[in-house]
């Protein structure tokens, strides 16, 4: 396939040349489509579910400098679409990406030193890359530096920490950021036990799509955490929570006598 390009290339020009001299004022050939041409192509193909040439149009955006493109390629081979699954190939462009400013390509650099996957694993890098993310106002990054701070993973447990990045990527709208600051609250990590502002802090996220603030609202109804034991109340979240596919709440609700 390589050799017939070049062939077909001289082919065109030969074309091409002869067009010109039999019609001399024939227009000059479209210019080559610009990043922002190149990119939309590539979403377009991706959303329609053309993988494979998705990924190819990727490629070609990326190598002519478009950070988002080669973001976007690191997510393909690590999913992987359109092309075989390949954790070092998506590793080293999202590196591409993350040395180009992207924050999502820094925290899903982090996710893979988290995860060991294409690598060994590694909190202390995990950190690294998750707060490089924070750092530029990453909201993932923000809750994932809390999570490994909370868990004490590279580092030692450190509550405080924790609850400053998850307050942080909570602001950023991050539905789990807000549950978790709800469960130090609720378990006194950090800070002084504080129902109230547990249960606000899951409606919060509950709002936001959170289903195990859905799950720890019912746990707040059925124990009498904050508020009067209403187990109707403890019923109706741990529906919804089941609903969104929360294990949890479906255990809680066979131990209630109303599980399948």
């Amino acid at each position: 396939m390589q050799r017939l390009c070049p062939a077909r290339l001289v082919l065109l020009l030969f074309v091409s040349v002869a067009s010109a001299q039999q019609q001399p004022n024939q227009s000059a050939p479209p210019p080559a489509p610009t990043q922002k041409e190149l990119l939309g192509r590539a979403y377009q193909l991706y959303e329609a579910g053309n993988f494979s040439t998705a990924l190819t149009v990727f490629r070609e955006a990326a190598n002519s400098g478009n950070v988002e493109a080669m973001m976007h390629l690191g997510v393909m081979y690590g999913t992987p679409l359109g092309t075989e699954l390949n954790y070092t190939e998506a590793m080293a462009w999202f590196v591409k990406a993350a040395n180009g400013g992207d924050a999502q390509a820094m925290t899903n650099i982090g996710l893979f030193y988290y995860r060991g996957l294409g690598q060994p694993q590694n909190y202390r890098q995990a950190l690294s890359w998750f707060h490089k993310a924070a750092v530029l106002g990453n909201g993932e990054g923000m809750f994932n530096t809390g999570v490994l701070y909370r868990d004490g993973l590279g580092m030692p447990v450190d509550y405080s920490e924790a609850m400053n990045w998850f307050r942080k990527a909570a602001e950023a709208g991050n539905g789990d950021a807000m549950n978790d600051v709800g469960v130090l609250y609720q378990q006194g990590h950090g800070v002084p036990v504080d129902y109230n502002e547990a249960m606000k802090w899951y409606r919060l996220a509950a709002s936001a799509g959170s289903d195990s603030a859905m799950y720890n609202i019912g746990v707040m109804f059925e124990s009498g955490l904050g508020v009067s034991k209403q187990r109707d109340q403890a019923l109706e979240w741990y529906r919804v929570a089941a609903k969104f596919g929360n294990e949890e709440a479906k255990r809680s609700l066979k131990n209630l006598g109303f599980g399948e």
